[in-house]
């Protein structure tokens, strides 16, 4: 078994098996994510910040705080991969719902149409004491059919939709809604392959 060669800043399971799927050596590092002490990194869209910013500046924020933490954790300094998946509709960012209906909300805005779904992938590096961290992004158009009223009822009853960007799992049962994606769809998922292969290649971490 190969032993852990970098760090994956992120407790998505999605992300995880995707990392899986390819056999790439990584080994999870927890960032706080919840009360008392709140989030380490601050995932609010800044005022006047186009999508396509936000993106890359949350998944770069989660690799260069996770590796800043390793050296304050006694771990060994190996690069550190974040990564943000982004649905944006008419220009909005399409977050994760706070309740069954807002999820009912955002999938009746999704229903009959084409959004994109930008996923950004950051590596972070520990260079002579500094921070040097290297970005991809992915963009992907995602066409849904259209979607009764009642069967986003039920498919918000099926609790799927509440930790995903968008309100909707590609790999779940949404997968009935896609007609059509342009794209990638790992990256959808929440993790493009060829992008974060690429970066870790770079990195003296190839996959194959």
């Amino acid at each position: 078994m190969i032993s852990p060669r970098f760090y994956l800043a992120s407790m998505s399971p999605r992300r995880k098996e995707l990392l899986d799927q390819i056999g790439a050596p990584f080994t999870v590092l927890p960032l706080r994510s919840h009360p008392p002490r709140g989030p380490e990194v601050d995932e609010t869209q800044r005022e006047g910040e186009a999508p396509a910013d936000y993106v890359l500046r949350i998944a770069r924020d989660k690799a260069e705080l996770g590796a800043k933490v390793l050296s304050l954790r006694g771990l060994p300094l190996w690069p550190v991969l974040g990564a943000d998946t982004t649905v944006i509709l008419d220009g909005d960012v399409l977050g994760k719902p706070d309740d069954p209906q807002d999820a009912a909300r955002t999938l009746a805005r999704l229903s009959g149409r084409t959004h994109e779904v930008r996923t950004a992938v950051a590596l972070s590096r520990i260079r002579s004491g500094f921070v040097m961290t290297e970005t991809r992004v992915s963009v992907t158009q995602v066409t849904m059919r259209a979607i009764d009223p009642q069967e986003i009822e039920r498919y918000c009853a099926t609790r799927e939709p509440y930790d995903k960007a968008g309100g909707y799992a590609i790999q779940g049962v949404a997968a009935i809604f896609i007609e059509r994606i342009e794209g990638s769809y790992s990256g959808v998922m929440g993790l493009p392959l060829a992008e974060t292969s690429a970066l870790l290649a770079e990195a003296g971490i190839p996959v194959l």
